[in-house]
């Protein structure tokens, strides 16, 4: 493989990261919707900004073009997001 596609290959993987990235971050942004509706404490809701703050700016723990700790921390916040959302929907009378 010469220089040039190796370059090609490496921006691909970095697109891919950044678009899986960007999708999960849209899915987090979705399910706070899914908290404010189903009455989720204050708790669950600092999640929610703790993970869009975590994958926005550009100190993170690995290096930008690298994101598998942002989807990390966005999945994890996604699992949290809706196990809180279920157990409020669940306590709520009605």
């Amino acid at each position: 493989m010469d220089g040039s596609a190796l370059w090609w290959v490496l921006g691909a993987i970095i697109l891919a990261t950044a678009i899986g990235a960007g999708w999960l971050l849209l899915r987090v942004v979705r399910a706070r919707r899914a908290l404010v509706d189903a009455g989720v404490p204050v708790r669950g809701r600092a999640l929610f900004w703790a993970a869009v703050l975590y994958t926005v700016p550009p100190v993170d723990l690995l290096p930008d073009p690298v994101y598998v700790d942002d989807i990390g921390v966005l999945v994890l916040a996604l699992r949290a997001l809706h196990t809180a959302a279920r157990n409020a929907a669940r306590e709520r009378p009605g």
